[in-house]
């Protein structure tokens, strides 16, 4: 099987982001960058498949300025085969760019399987597998938490998350499944593979290369990028419980203008 997981470098979901004064961005200094969580199920699912299946090949694909190689090494630390980026230095570039860029180097590889996280942790989008599969015209599966090969028939049999349970589904291979937590327990990088990953290569290649006019293609650009308003303080009610109710109904109503 030819493999493909499409992964992104975001902000540590633990750190302190601060944006910045003219609303332009996030402050990087400072700020630790890790490979994007749900991807990491997705990373996960692909070496366990290649493993799985013989002769099998997974390559990881990114978007992104030249720190997003760490990303790529943490990637081929697990087990990943090959590594891609396509370069852009101001981290600038819209979905949809991103998007047109991702699939012009997949449809490159001959896949029979494009695997992705269900949603960046910093932008929450939840665009990429999406978009992509529509690109590439292959069927696209969310949610994703069981994957079952059948490759005497060329499908895959998925049971996906959905609002009050789950569902099972059948796809013609090749597809884009995008990864839910619980579809696996991704594994850390050990210190042999470590190592192998940093002597290995990766595949440079800038938007032009892959699209001439790429500069053309942004459906959107960001205004600015705003914090989320402080909360206010909780007030606590006191009294017997009608008192409670009739102060709470007030409030509402007085106040906070809902009722």
């Amino acid at each position: 099987m030819k493999i493909a997981v499409l992964v992104k470098q975001v902000p540590d979901t633990a750190a302190q982001i601060q944006i910045k004064p003219d609303w332009s961005g996030i402050v990087e200094e400072g700020i630790k960058y890790i490979l994007s969580p749900y991807d990491e199920y997705a990373v996960e699912e692909a070496v366990r498949l290649k493993e799985k299946f013989e002769g099998s090949e997974v390559t990881a694909v990114t978007v992104g300025p030249e720190r997003a190689k760490e990303v790529l090494r943490t990637c081929l630390a697990v087990g990943v085969d090959r590594a891609v980026l396509i370069h852009d230095q101001e981290n600038s570039f819209d979905p949809y760019s991103t998007a047109e860029l991702l699939a012009k180097k997949l449809e490159s590889l001959n896949l029979d399987l494009v695997l992705c996280g269900k949603q960046a942790a910093d932008d929450d989008m939840a665009y990429m597998g999406g978009a992509a599969a529509q690109k590439l015209n292959f069927p696209f599966i969310s949610l994703v938490v069981q994957i079952e090969i059948l490759k005497e028939t060329g499908k895959a049999k998925i049971r996906r998350q959905i609002e009050e349970g789950e569902e099972i589904l059948e796809v013609t291979l090749p597809c884009v499944l995008s990864a839910q937590k619980g579809l696996n327990e991704p594994r850390y990088p050990s210190l042999p593979g470590m190592m192998k990953a940093k002597k290995k290569e990766i595949e440079e290649i800038k938007p032009a290369d892959l699209i001439p006019d790429f500069a053309s293609l942004a459906k959107t650009r960001q205004e600015r990028l705003q914090p989320v308003p402080p909360r206010s303080a909780g007030r606590i009610l006191k009294g017997s419980p009608e008192e409670m109710v009739k102060e709470l109904v007030k409030l509402l109503r007085d106040e906070e203008k809902v009722v």
